[in-house]
C-alpha cells in the first residue's frame, strides 16, 4: 500500500484563489501562491520550508484556521484574539479530509505562543473545572523559560492520535532539545498522529517518514533534507568556518 493511501486526517489542500484577486494586496501578493493549486500531505510528517517572506507562516495559519484552530494557536477550544491580524487565505483553500478523525490537535505558533500561555492562565484564574495548566506539566507556562514552556506543550499536552500543526517550533529550543523533539514526534507518529511543520531547523527536518516541500517565490517543489538551503549552508559553515567568516566579514566592509 502506498503511503498516500494510509489513513490520515488531512489528505490534501486545494488552493482556490479567485481569478479577480488583487495581486497587489496581501495575501494575494505572495507570488508563490500563484504557481500551484494542490498540495498532498504525508500521513506522518509534512514539512513546509523556505526563506523568510515567501509565505510559509501565512500558509500554515490558513491551514490551521481552515481546520478550526484559533489563528494565534492552541486547540480548537481556544477562541481568544489578542489582535486579529490573520489573513483571509483560509477562505480560499479547501482541506480534503480523511475518513479517520483525530482525538487530539494543536496549532503551535512560536510568535504568538506567549498569548496562548496568557490565555491559559486567565482561564485557570476563572477556576472553571480542572486547571488547564495540568495538561502542560502542572506549571504556568509563564513561570518557565521560553524553551521549557515550548517543550511542555510537546511533551505533556500532545496526546497522540492527533493533528499537530507547528510553525517554527524550534524558535526557543537548543539543538539538544530539537533532537529530543524529533524523538517526541516519532513517539506521536507511532501513536497515529499527523504533523505539518514549518521550520528552519535541519535537525527537525530530518524525520525520515515524511515529505518536504520547499516554498519559493516561484512555487513549491519537493526536496530531500540534503537539498535544502538550510542544510547546505549549515554544512558549509561548519565545515569551513574560518573561510565563511572571512567572506562574511569581507563583504561587510
Amino acid at each position: 500500500m502506498s503511503i498516500w493511501d494510509r489513513n490520515l486526517f488531512i489528505r490534501r489542500l486545494e488552493l482556490l484563489l479567485p481569478p479577480d484577486a488583487d495581486r497587489s494586496q496581501y495575501p494575494f501578493n505572495l507570488k508563490a501562491l500563484h504557481q500551484w493549486n494542490e498540495l498532498k500531505f504525508h500521513p506522518s510528517v509534512t514539512y513546509i520550508v523556505g526563506e523568510n517572506g515567501v509565505g510559509k507562516s501565512t500558509l500554515m495559519e490558513a491551514i490551521a484556521v481552515a481546520w478550526g484552530f484559533n489563528a494565534e494557536g492552541g486547540t480548537k477550544n481556544f477562541n481568544f484574539s489578542t489582535q486579529a491580524t490573520h489573513s483571509s487565505l483560509h477562505e480560499h483553500i479547501r482541506l480534503v479530509r480523511g475518513v479517520d478523525k483525530p482525538r487530539d490537535g494543536f496549532f503551535f505558533r512560536a510568535e504568538s505562543y506567549y498569548n496562548v500561555a496568557t490565555h491559559i492562565d486567565e482561564l485557570d484564574r476563572e477556576g472553571r473545572g480542572r486547571p488547564i495548566r495540568e495538561s502542560y506539566g502542572g506549571k504556568s507556562l509563564h513561570e518557565q523559560s521560553h524553551g521549557e514552556s515550548f517543550f511542555a506543550a510537546f511533551v505533556h499536552r500532545f496526546g497522540g492520535h492527533g493533528l499537530y500543526i507547528l510553525d517554527e517550533p524550534e524558535a526557543a529550543l537548543s539543538p539538544l532539545r530539537q533532537m529530543a523533539m524529533l524523538a517526541r514526534i516519532h513517539e506521536l507518529v507511532q501513536q497515529g498522529s499527523q504533523f505539518i511543520i514549518s521550520t528552519h531547523s535541519p535537525i527537525l527536518m530530518a524525520y525520515p517518514d515524511s515529505v518536504l516541500y520547499h516554498l519559493t517565490h516561484e512555487g513549491i517543489d519537493t526536496r530531500t533534507l540534503e537539498e535544502t538551503d538550510h542544510f547546505v549552508i549549515m554544512k558549509q559553515f561548519l565545515n569551513n568556518k574560518e573561510k565563511m567568516l572571512h567572506e562574511l566579514f569581507e563583504d561587510s566592509q
